[in-house]
């Protein structure tokens, strides 16, 4: 059992630091964020870290939905009938 929680943890620590860069594709919107400056960097990063490693299947979800809304946006674009271009 001690492995299981191990595993799940360490996935969830590697999913934090490959998508730290791209965190706000996990929240409410393809908006990007400002950088944050200085020691709150740091803090940002290990909260960051904690929420993937905690919630990292709810995190994949997300960033999995909003990958398809965005892919979707792009291809309406594409074709010439997004309603937002009106």
């Amino acid at each position: 059992m001690t492995i299981t929680i191990g595993l799940f943890l360490l996935f969830g620590l590697c999913l934090g630091i490959a998508s730290y860069s791209n965190r706000h594709l996990f929240s409410e919107g393809p908006t990007t964020l400002e950088p944050p400056e200085g020691r709150r960097g740091w803090v940002s990063v290990v909260y960051w870290l904690l929420l993937c490693a905690l919630l990292w299947p709810i995190m994949l979800l997300t960033g999995l939905n909003t990958g398809w809304v965005l892919a979707k946006r792009k291809r309406r674009q594409a074709n010439g009938s997004d309603p937002s271009q009106r």
